[in-house]
């Protein structure tokens, strides 16, 4: 009897955690977390930076900095994004409840693991970030395969990438620097192609669909050709950087120019007056920018290389993160689709940061004091973000899910 009762208590443990509304799809804690971890793991950095930490993680001060924002805070991103728009393009139902709320345990161990010194620090960190990303790379093979959505293998061929990338990162203190770098430069890339392979459909549907709510006649163009040539120049460019980056600097440049020209057919001028919907074009116009100062920095011109990669990091990464962050947000809780002046004050402030952090070397003055202002900036946009946003993912949806409709992609 005493058996029987106790399971019929974990069960109804079960049934409550299912029922929380942050534990109900992906997006919800994850957003929230990496909103949390990213201009906290900034804040510890510049700590570091003036050697006030009074220890260092195993990895060392600036491989656990760039792996914290790499795979511990954009790699959130991409979980929130993918556990949810994953269920959308397969029909499946999503991950939630205990399930969901030990992925994100197992996400949270790896971000504490990592600041750890010492070999044992390094295993916990190792241990915990290739159950996160392998967990999540294995999620997204089973439903994708399982729906037979082939469309969307790359997306899971990639998250598979991210994963081993995320694991070679956390191999520094066992095999080397090499290898943890090469792991870094890996997940680099993985998140730059994820950026143009997703933020190449989203950006012109949804400006499709706002343009034509407004009766627009001159739409964004169909995906076609033009598209899978630009993906392909792009996915040579990044592999070729992994293998030998400084042969990548006219690749570059032509990748730059040929996402530039992309974004150019998705007619983003006609929706300045939508910032949720302008940021997106923003938000992709910074691969085409980094792509063209990146390959100028390779070949000598302009600000160093590792400056001018921050045109991908903090412009890429940090504005489209939050464009889709907050659209995400507003649209699966059941809220119009339209930013306010807090939602049209992230934008500003990451794009501030990432500006500012292009600009660092070529200050006159102390290029510290830009720094700072750089991460408080764009790590400010993430917090205002959860200031603003994380009343709305913890809370349930306020109106019902339309169950007509998947939104399968």
């Amino acid at each position: 009897m005493s058996v029987l009762s106790s399971m019929s208590a974990k069960r109804e443990r079960r049934s409550r955690l299912a029922e929380l509304p942050v534990l109900q799809i992906g997006f919800r804690p994850f957003f929230l977390g990496a909103a949390l971890w990213l201009p906290a793991s900034l804040a510890i950095w510049l700590v570091m930076l003036g050697h006030r930490l009074p220890w260092e993680p195993a990895t060392g001060g600036l491989a656990w900095h760039q792996h914290a924002a790499l795979f511990g805070g954009i790699g959130a991103i991409v979980a929130g994004f993918l556990l949810t728009a994953v269920p959308s393009w397969t029909g499946r139902p999503p991950l939630r409840g205990t399930a969901l709320l030990l992925l994100l345990l197992t996400w949270l161990g790896g971000r504490l693991a990592g600041l750890l010194p010492g070999t044992l620090g390094a295993i916990l960190a190792l241990l915990l970030e290739a159950a996160f990303l392998g967990a999540l790379a294995a999620f997204a093979w089973r439903e994708i395969l399982a729906a037979g959505n082939r469309r969307n293998i790359p997306v899971a061929v990639l998250l598979s990438l991210l994963a081993l990338g995320a694991v070679l990162s956390r191999l520094d203190p066992f095999l080397g620097a090499a290898v943890g770098s090469f792991g870094r430069r890996l997940g680099l890339a993985v998140i730059l192609m994820l950026l143009a392979l997703i933020g190449g459909r989203i950006t012109p549907a949804f400006t499709r669909n706002w343009l034509v709510q407004r009766g627009h006649r001159r739409l964004p163009a169909e995906w076609g050709r033009p598209d899978r040539l630009v993906l392909l120049l792009w996915g040579a460019t990044l592999l070729l950087w992994l293998v030998a980056s400084e042969a990548a600097a006219v690749p570059f440049l032509l990748s730059g120019v040929a996402h530039l020209v992309r974004l150019s057919r998705w007619r983003g001028g006609d929706t300045l007056a939508e910032p949720l919907v302008a940021v997106l074009h923003l938000g992709y116009a910074w691969l085409g920018i980094g792509g063209l100062l990146y390959g100028a920095a390779l070949l000598g011109v302009g600000p160093p290389p590792s400056t001018a990669f921050h045109a991908f990091t903090t412009g890429a990464f940090g504005t489209m993160t939050l464009a889709v962050m907050t659209r995400a947000t507003l649209g699966h809780t059941g809220r119009p689709l339209a930013a306010d002046r807090v939602t049209t004050a992230i934008y500003l402030l990451v794009v501030a940061g990432a500006v500012l952090r292009l600009l660092t070397p070529l200050w006159p003055g102390d290029p510290a004091s830009v720094l700072v202002l750089s991460a408080l900036a764009w790590g400010g946009a993430y917090i205002l973000f959860a200031a603003r946003f994380g009343p709305m993912l913890l809370r349930p949806r306020l109106t019902p899910i339309n169950s007509g409709g998947s939104g399968r992609r």
